[in-house]
């Protein structure tokens, strides 16, 4: 039985605020999940991949039998002249030169008949077929693209909140330790220990320090909203994981880059759509082909035609009608050069989706060595911003307990603080990028699933 969407999400988020009640954060999973159910892209994904399957049904209505039927019934008036016939009737002598009138002034005038069609060769049709075969192919190929999308776009959604909670974070941290610095500064001054200098100094940096504060509050607020958007969830509950330490390990890394770039090749999902679209680009271009342009039908039919009333000589009718079963061929002849200019158009459409999909493979190449390269150089990267903010660490107690001695200034301090706090940013955000660069890499290459996800979920911290 299928839920109800409605119904399915107020499940999902009632399930989500049990866990964030019980003291747990959401992971990149939960959320995924969540999205599947409540982003908007969801629906647009799945009403494109059943309006697709709705042109297969098309495809194959194309070669089934067409039956019309028309009727008509109003007021009207016939008149017919006959001169010059031959008359011959049992018991009567024939007659040469007989002249027959007939005259309805207003009458009922009824008309009904019933067409049948079968097509038997066509090459407009067929290539029309085809075409709604490979929209249908396309529709699907989008949805499933569509939900790669969507998963890396949540992926991103979810570590910028990561970023934005972890900024905010350290620029908290940075504006206590500057406002404890500031008193300090203060109280050392009116002691004649410290030279004013000192208290600029941490006065500006608090000032600036506000204004980040501030715009980190904004830029959090921001990323609450967008995810908290797309999954449904409040954003009270929006608890993100950071990566872990250890997020810089990826087993796709042990892949050359000949290997993903031919997956990628094969696989992409915008690769496989462009060249579905240069396959309907041909079809359009034949159905204007001088192969195309003769069909060939099975037709019958039958109708009568009746009229009835008063003329010129009396009541009068006349009732007609008409049976036919055969075949029907049609070719045209000419046409004014509209389906030459047709075919030109389709031929250069032809060319310019075939030009896309060439670019659209550099474009694909490019993007996988990009997201492998990130990959190879991450550990390396990540073990060097590690060893950096240790370092960071290091100068900063060492500045703190230096101008505690007298060594260090003040500003040397806010300095060293300013550069732990960012070697601190840049470690969070090297590890989300390098876990980014993984699914990135596997949405090119058209293997992103759950189960990459949940590779890239194991390595949040808990």
């Amino acid at each position: 039985m299928k839920i109800r969407k409605p119904v399915a999400r107020a499940v999902l988020v009632l399930l989500l605020a049990a866990g964030a009640a019980g003291a747990h954060a959401l992971d990149l999973a939960q959320a995924w999940r969540a999205a599947q159910v409540a982003d908007p892209q969801v629906a647009v994904a799945n009403a494109a991949a059943q309006a697709g399957a709705a042109r297969r049904q098309q495809a194959a209505a194309l070669w089934r039998p067409q039956v019309m039927l028309g009727a008509s019934a109003g007021v009207a008036g016939a008149d017919s002249a006959s001169t010059g016939a031959h008359f011959a009737a049992p018991g009567i002598p024939a007659s040469n030169g007989v002249d027959f009138n007939t005259s309805v002034n207003t009458g009922v005038s009824t008309r009904w008949n019933v067409s049948a069609r079968q097509s038997l060769r066509s090459g407009e049709r067929s290539a029309q077929t085809r075409q709604l075969e490979l929209a249908a192919d396309m529709a699907e190929l989008q949805a499933h693209s569509a939900r790669s999308d969507l998963l890396l776009l949540t992926a991103r959604r979810y570590f910028d909140l990561v970023l934005a909670q972890h900024n905010l974070d350290l620029l908290r941290q940075q504006q206590g330790a500057v406002n404890r610095a500031l008193t300090e500064a203060q109280d050392r001054f009116a002691l004649g220990d410290k030279p004013v200098t000192d208290t600029y100094e941490a006065r500006a940096r608090a000032f600036a320090l506000q204004a980040q504060v501030l715009g980190a509050e904004n830029t959090l607020a921001v990323a609450q909203r967008v995810l908290a958007q797309s999954t449904g969830v409040p954003q009270s509950q929006l608890q993100v994981l950071p990566p872990a330490n250890a997020a810089g390990t990826d087993a796709g890394a042990s892949r050359s880059l000949e290997q993903w770039q031919s997956q990628a090749l094969e696989r992409n999902p915008a690769l496989r759509l462009q060249a579905l679209r240069v396959q309907s680009a041909q079809e359009e271009a034949a159905k204007y082909s001088a192969a195309a342009s003769a069909t060939l039908d099975l037709v019958a039919q039958i109708g009568q035609d009746r009229i009835s009333g008063d003329g010129d000589f009396g009541s009068a009718s006349n009732t007609s009608g008409q049976r036919m079963v055969g075949v029907q061929w049609s070719m045209p002849v000419f046409t004014g050069g509209l389906r030459d200019a047709r075919q030109q158009e389709a031929l250069r459409l032809q060319d310019q989706a075939q030009a896309e999909l060439e670019a659209a493979r550099q474009q694909t190449a490019q993007q996988v060595q990009s997201a492998w390269l990130a990959l190879q150089t991450g550990p390396a990267r990540l073990a060097a911003l590690a060893a950096a903010q240790q370092a960071s660490t290091a100068r900063q107690d060492a500045t703190q307990l230096g101008r505690q001695l007298g060594d260090r200034t003040t500003l040397d301090l806010l300095q060293a603080e300013n550069d732990a706090a960012a070697a601190a940013l840049a470690l969070v955000q090297a590890r989300s990028e390098l876990l980014l660069a993984r699914l990135q890499l596997s949405a090119l290459a058209g293997v992103l699933d759950d189960a990459q996800l949940d590779g890239v979920n194991a390595a949040l911290q808990r």
